[in-house]
C-alpha cells in the first residue's frame, strides 16, 4: 500500500500576491488610498470657506475670512506637493510667494489675497479631490483583493492622472502670470517714486533757485529805482554786486538740479565718466572701475548712476569711512554694481538712509539689492540690473 503524501505537499503554496510589487508601486497605492480621507478634508475646507466667506461678504468679516482661507489653501497646496514628491516622485517647484505690499495696510493685504491665483487654483484642486478620491480609493482597495495581478498597471494609470492634476493646478503659474502679479505690485512703487521725485524737484525749485531769483528781482528793482533817482553811489554798486552773486548761486543750483534729473555727462560720455564725476564730489576718496565694453540702455544706465550717486552720498554722510570704491561690470545679461567702504558698517534697509527706496527701485525693474554691512564694517553693497543693449533700445523706440 502506497503511503499518501500530506496534502500540503500535493497542493502548491498560495501565490505571493504582492511579491511582484516594487517599492514605487506600494508608494503609489498608498497615495491612492490616502486620496479619499484627504479629499474629504479638502472638500470640507473649501465648502466651509466659500460658504462662510461668500455668505458673510456683505459684512465686515466675510471677505477677510475668504482671504484667510485662500492663504490657508496655499499651505494645503504645499502639503500636496510634498505628498506628490514623496509618493509619486513628482518634482513640482513652489509657486511665487505673495507679492510684498508697499503700504502694509489691511486693505492692501485683503485685495492681494483675494486675487491670489495660487490660492484659487488650490481651492479648485481641493474641491475636485473628493470625487476623484472616492474613485481611486474604491478601485485600489478592490484591486488589492480581486485584481491584484493587474493592479500595478491600474495604479500606474490612476497615479498618472494624479500627476497631471498636480501639475495642472499646483505647479507654479506660467511666467507671464507671475510677471503680471509682480508688475502690478511694482507699478505702484514706480508711481510713488516718480511722485516723490517730482515733489523733490518742486521743493528744490521753490526753496532754492526760485527764492534766489525772487530776491534777485527785488534787489535789481531797488537798484533801478536808485539809478532813476540819480543815486548812483556805492550803495547801488553794492546792490548790483550782491545781485550778481545771487545770479551765480541761482545758476549753480539750477545746474545741480538739472544734474539731479539727468546729468549731461551721463548722456554724452556714459556711465564710467558720470560715476567718476559723482565720485569726485564725495567727501571720501573713491576709486571707480568700470568694465563695460558697450553702453546699456539709457534707462538702465540712469538707474545705475542714481543708485551709485545715492550710495556715495550715504558714505559721505553716515559711514565715517576713509576710502571707498565703485566697481561696475557686465556679467552675461546683467549689469552688476558693487560699492564698498571701510566705514563703521551697520547699514540696513531700515536705517533711514534711503536703502529701502533703492531696493524698491531696483526691484521694480527686476533687479537685486544686497547689503553686507556688519557692525564695525566694512560695508559692501551689490546691485544687479538687467542688461539691455542701447542700440536695441533705440531701435525699439524708433
Amino acid at each position: 500500500m502506497t503511503a499518501r503524501a500530506p496534502s500540503s505537499a500535493m497542493s502548491p503554496p498560495p501565490p505571493a500576491r504582492f511579491a511582484a510589487y516594487d517599492r514605487q508601486t506600494w508608494k503609489e497605492i498608498a497615495h491612492l488610498l490616502a486620496n479619499l480621507p484627504l479629499g474629504v478634508a479638502g472638500f470640507v475646507y473649501v465648502v466651509v470657506a466659500l460658504a462662510a466667506g461668500g455668505g458673510l461678504a456683505v459684512t465686515v468679516v466675510g471677505l477677510p475670512l475668504l482671504a484667510a482661507a485662500l492663504l490657508g489653501a496655499r499651505q494645503i497646496g504645499k502639503a500636496e506637493r510634498a505628498r506628490a514628491r514623496g509618493l509619486l516622485g513628482l518634482r513640482i517647484d513652489e509657486p511665487s510667494p505673495m507679492p510684498k505690499q508697499r503700504d502694509h495696510g489691511f486693505f492692501s493685504w485683503l485685495w492681494s489675497s483675494l486675487k491670489d491665483p495660487v490660492g484659487w487654483r488650490t481651492m479648485l484642486y481641493s474641491f475636485m479631490r473628493l470625487p476623484w478620491g472616492v474613485v481611486t480609493f474604491a478601485i485600489t482597495l478592490t484591486g488589492l483583493f480581486v485584481l491584484w495581478p493587474v493592479l500595478p498597471y491600474i495604479v500606474r494609470g490612476l497615479t498618472n492622472a494624479d500627476r497631471l492634476m498636480v501639475r495642472g493646478l499646483l505647479s507654479p503659474s506660467d511666467e507671464l502670470e507671475r510677471r503680471i502679479v509682480e508688475l502690478e505690485s511694482d507699478r505702484g512703487t514706480v508711481v510713488d517714486t516718480a511722485a516723490a521725485d517730482l515733489r523733490r524737484i518742486e521743493r528744490d525749485l521753490h526753496d532754492g533757485a526760485q527764492a534766489r531769483l525772487v530776491a534777485l528781482a527785488m534787489g535789481l528793482g531797488l537798484a533801478k529805482e536808485k539809478l532813476l533817482e540819480g543815486q548812483a553811489d556805492d550803495t547801488v554798486a553794492a546792490m548790483v554786486d550782491e545781485a550778481h552773486g545771487e545770479v551765480k548761486l541761482a545758476l549753480q543750483e539750477l545746474r545741480d538740479l538739472a544734474r539731479g534729473i539727468h546729468p549731461a555727462v551721463l548722456t554724452d560720455r556714459g556711465l564710467d565718466a558720470a560715476l567718476s564725476s559723482v565720485a569726485s564730489r564725495c567727501t571720501v576718496p573713491v576709486k571707480v572701475t568700470a568694465d563695460l565694453p558697450t553702453r546699456p540702455a539709457a534707462a538702465i544706465e540712469g538707474i545705475a548712476y542714481f543708485t551709485v550717486s545715492e550710495l556715495l552720498q550715504n558714505i559721505s554722510k553716515h559711514s565715517g569711512a576713509r576710502s571707498a570704491s565703485v566697481d561696475v561690470w557686465r556679467a552675461d545679461q546683467r549689469l552688476l554694481i558693487q560699492v564698498w567702504d571701510d566705514g563703521r558698517g551697520g547699514a540696513n534697509l531700515d536705517g533711514g538712509t534711503g536703502m529701502a527706496g533703492l531696493a524698491d527701485r531696483l526691484g521694480a525693474v527686476d533687479g537685486l539689492f544686497v547689503i553686507e554691512s556688519p557692525v564695525g564694517g566694512p560695508t559692501t553693497i551689490t546691485a544687479e540690473l538687467p542688461w539691455r543693449d542701447r542700440d536695441r533700445d533705440h531701435s525699439a523706440r524708433g
